[in-house]
């Protein structure tokens, strides 16, 4: 009988997970809710649901006969998310706090603190993990929508190697059948949306929280001309559209000039100029083994969709990433994430 800690927050993935590891019989069970500093010392910027997660969390635990337990990891989640997202916003970066919550918190402090008696850690991700050979392997969950390998891909094998996601080969559609089919009742309750350590508290309010406002120029980077003012150039991310507040638009972020605090920005008829085909990844990391050959399948972001690149070594060790078809809005302090068919192979932050 393997023991298992199951991370719950309240929402149909994770009490799917849980249903189907319970209804299977033969696990020794006990769920955990993850408490993040959030939720108290800044919930006064908005509505925070913690409270109802919980209730529900308790209802479904209830259901099956599964112990609960409260992981108290505030300090831990701002020292090692939330602090190095405020710096990376304010060095004008872009930051992916969720994939640092994957590998720092629920699988990183967590284990540290609390999964010493247990044989794996599940949760309600959607993805796939392959124990089989002799490296356990991460694979996209079925639903190409709501894939999340993009999240896990900083992982290391040890994390991975005591992983289970009970619902990465179910599409959200039949997630949702099965929670109704175990009669749960949050099997029509709507997924979460945003950064997983904001809640329902609006992102701007809690970067303006942390950094204030610090107004500068929004300059058009082809003419040179002044078209207007930002409130702080981390209130925006390369490749934003929406909430300049420009006219005779589209307009979109192509770039940060730290120096002059001025926010770039490109109409869509001249987007294409500023376009990237390469970039580099100073430290991959790869979660079983680096790739075999040089040419992958990429996300520069959370989507379904991928784009064919090829990999240069650099002498150095890092790695030129060449795609086979430009992009806008690719960010320094992104994750790029590199795959093999199926597999999710790593990545690194973009330079």
């Amino acid at each position: 009988m393997s023991k298992i800690a199951i991370l719950t927050s309240g929402g149909v993935d994770s009490s799917v997970a849980l249903a189907r590891l319970a209804d299977e019989g033969v696990h020794e069970l006990t769920a955990y809710y993850l408490k993040i500093w959030l939720e108290d010392e800044l919930a006064f910027l908005g509505s925070c649901p913690w409270e109802e997660d919980l209730e529900y969390v308790r209802e479904i635990c209830d259901v099956f006969g599964v112990p609960l337990e409260i992981a108290p990891l505030q300090q831990d989640y701002y020292a090692r998310v939330v602090g190095s997202t405020v710096a990376e916003l304010e060095a004008g970066r872009t930051p992916s706090p969720d994939v640092l919550c994957n590998r720092l918190i629920k699988f990183g402090a967590f284990v540290d603190r609390f999964g010493g008696d247990f044989d794996f850690v599940a949760s309600g991700h959607h993805a796939r993990v392959d124990h089989t050979g002799s490296l356990s392997r991460l694979f996209k969950g079925v639903d190409p929508v709501k894939d999340q390998t993009y999240f896990l891909s900083q992982m290391d094998q040890h994390q991975i190697a005591r992983c289970l996601f009970p619902i990465g080969g179910m599409t959200k559609a039949e997630v949702r059948a099965e929670a109704r089919r175990f009669d749960l009742p949050n099997s029509d309750r709507p997924d979460s949306q945003g950064i997983c350590f904001l809640g329902r508290v609006p992102y701007d309010a809690f970067v303006e929280h942390h950094l204030g406002e610090h107004p500068g120029l929004i300059r058009d980077i082809s003419t040179g001309d002044e078209l207007g003012r930002h409130r702080g150039f981390w209130f925006h991310t390369i490749g934003q559209r929406k909430g300049l507040g420009l006219g005779n638009g589209p307009w979109y972020v192509v770039g940060k000039d730290h120096s002059t605090n001025e926010l770039l920005v490109a109409h869509a008829d001249s987007l294409s100029n500023h376009h990237r085909d390469h970039f580099i990844i100073a430290e991959p990391h790869w979660i079983a083994a680096a790739p075999a050959g040089d040419r992958l399948d990429l996300r520069v972001r959370h989507a379904p969709d991928l784009v064919g690149c090829r990999l240069r070594p650099l002498a150095e060790g890092g790695l030129d990433v060449v795609m086979d078809e430009p992009e806008s809005g690719i960010a320094p302090g992104q994750y790029a994430v590199l795959y093999d068919g199926d597999e999710c192979l790593g990545g690194g932050v973009i330079g």
